[in-house]
């Protein structure tokens, strides 16, 4: 079988066995901390490790990253690297990490760090991969620059290149954007993005932050206290009543959605999904193209009734009822709902439950105040 770093790049054809999937069961223990995960996750996208602090992220990347040595197994895309015969060492991994802080050479300028990378791997194409890694990051017009002379975003773009470099076939991510202020955030988040829709390998990116899991994941792993609560696409895992991944306030679902329709006289835009549509405001989208929904369930509101077009809202969907959980507090519930093939997550208190008689299976009209596309 195939695979690919970039999407029109390099190619080259390693021995799998197993299919495209990383397939991790750890178990490592500490005098106050205990890691017990058995994993299946994409071959494939980003996946993003998600939980508080102290939950176990970075130590379950370390686990695959060799740098910690639990008991249990880890395959990568059906290449052993861990089983209870086999354990092969960092440097045998043919992996890419990123830390928080971008720990570049001071001593050597972008250039420098990004070839002293190409020691370590034996890849015939490597200096072709690195045009790439450069191109891809625009990061071109860095070479000659000391790394003391950089932005935060700028120098962990180098390290992101220098990660990409050595041909991995897992890019690991650990919080990349902690270390960097809002401004240098939004800088980075777009190439990000663009590593989601180029690479071909898994990215498995570290994070607590809600806004990153909604912007760069296709699956989400829940960590907490060392055990995966949750493991799931990410729409049909944010949209799990008996896991909240947010405070009520908080909770959303994401849509991958596609832009059908412009009014031009008001700005706005519509974005089809799988059971309906929403308008947005347009942010001089072409036709045709893809976004993310974000829409939040404080923004829905239940009706039993089509509402009348003098009603300001202007997207109404029908849906059924699915389920019905508590919320944070006993005022508040939080309603899933079937929207076509996707889900949507509603927010009311206990009192206009009761008083809307709602319950599994009912038909009901969704209103939703705003859908945000996610930038």
């Amino acid at each position: 079988m195939k695979t690919t770093l970039f999407t029109n790049g390099i190619h080259e054809t390693p021995t799998l066995t197993d299919g495209d999937a990383i397939e991790a069961r750890f178990k490592l223990d500490y005098a106050e901390f205990s890691l017990d995960v058995d994993l299946c996750l994409p071959g494939r996208g980003v996946t993003a490790l998600f939980g508080h602090s102290g939950s176990g992220k970075t130590t379950l990347l370390r686990c695959i990253a060799g740098l910690e040595r639990p008991m249990g197994r880890l395959s990568v895309n059906g290449a052993v690297w861990q089983d209870d015969k086999l354990f092969l060492p960092t440097y045998r991994r043919p992996l890419g990490y990123v830390f928080q802080e971008a720990n570049l050479f001071p001593h050597l300028s972008v250039r420098g760090n990004l070839t002293y990378g190409l020691k370590r791997t034996r890849f015939k194409d490597s200096k072709v991969l690195l045009d790439q890694a450069i191109d891809l990051l625009a990061i071109g017009h860095l070479l000659e620059r000391k790394t003391t002379r950089l932005s935060g975003g700028e120098r962990q773009r180098v390290a992101i290149a220098r990660a990409l470099a050595v041909n991995p076939k897992v890019l690991l991510m650990d919080e990349p954007l902690a270390a960097l202020d809002q401004a240098r955030k939004r800088e980075i988040l777009p190439f990000l993005e663009t590593l989601h829709d180029e690479l071909e390998i898994p990215l498995l990116y570290v994070t607590h932050s809600s806004d990153e899991v909604a912007r760069l994941a296709d699956h989400l792993v829940i960590l907490s206290q060392g055990k995966a609560v949750a493991s799931g696409p990410l729409t049909e895992t944010l949209a799990r009543l008996d896991l909240p991944v947010r405070p009520d306030e908080e909770a959303a679902v994401v849509l991958k959605a596609r832009i059908i329709e412009q009014d031009l006289d008001w700005h706005l835009a519509r974005a089809e999904f799988a059971g309906g549509s929403v308008w947005v405001r347009d942010l001089d989208f072409n036709l045709g193209e893809a976004v993310r929904l974000q829409i939040l369930a404080r923004d829905v509101s239940l009706t039993k009734e089509l509402p009348a077009v003098s009603n300001s809202i202007l997207n109404r969907l029908s849906a059924v009822i699915q389920d019905i959980g508590a919320g944070e507090h006993p005022a508040i519930k939080i309603v899933l709902l079937q929207v076509g093939d996707s889900p949507l997550l509603c927010r009311l208190t206990s009192r206009s439950a009761q008083m809307l008689a709602i319950k599994p299976g009912q038909k009901v009209w969704a209103q939703i105040k705003s859908a945000a596309i996610i930038e």
